[in-house]
């Protein structure tokens, strides 16, 4: 009987993944910075490198607004058109994912993370094969500055 737990409990210890770790196409970090000043943090550096925000969006604020209430959610949408306007030349389906948008949320035990889509999912995806090289670049800056905003 214990050994029939021990067992159910590594199984499901070993079933459950964080969402990078997933075939999903999600790239999730935690943060150690409360929601808007996770994403605040992540505006200014995406200012100090000329990378345009275009929205940002208080999913749990705009909840409140019909009585529903949840933990902090807010999605910072961005872009670069010397980056994003070539990938479309390449798959023009690629704009519904475009410009870029990272997510921060608090989870039930009150962690705050970030998600966002993985540049090479996002190839994968729209089938681009002619661009790695953008893709590539695209990977590294957002890992770079998503880790800066959410690390002390």
């Amino acid at each position: 009987m214990i050994k029939t737990f021990i067992l159910a409990f590594l199984a499901l210890g070993l079933a459950w993944q964080p969402a990078n770790a997933q075939d999903n196409g999600l790239i999730v970090k935690p943060s150690s910075f409360g929601v808007a000043e996770t994403l605040d943090r992540l505006a200014a550096l995406f200012g100090e490198r000329g990378i345009r925000v275009i929205a940002r969006v208080d999913h749990a604020g705009a909840a409140k607004t019909v009585d529903i209430d949840f933990p902090p959610s807010e999605v910072l949408i961005f872009g670069n058109p010397n980056l994003g306007s070539p990938l479309m030349q390449s798959g023009a389906t690629i704009g519904v994912d475009l410009p870029l948008k990272v997510l921060a949320w608090q989870d039930a035990d009150g962690k705050v993370w970030v998600t966002y889509n993985d540049p090479d999912w996002l190839r994968d995806r729209h089938g681009i094969t002619d661009r790695d090289e953008n893709f590539a670049g695209m990977a590294k800056a957002l890992d770079g500055l998503t880790t800066a905003a959410t690390s002390p």
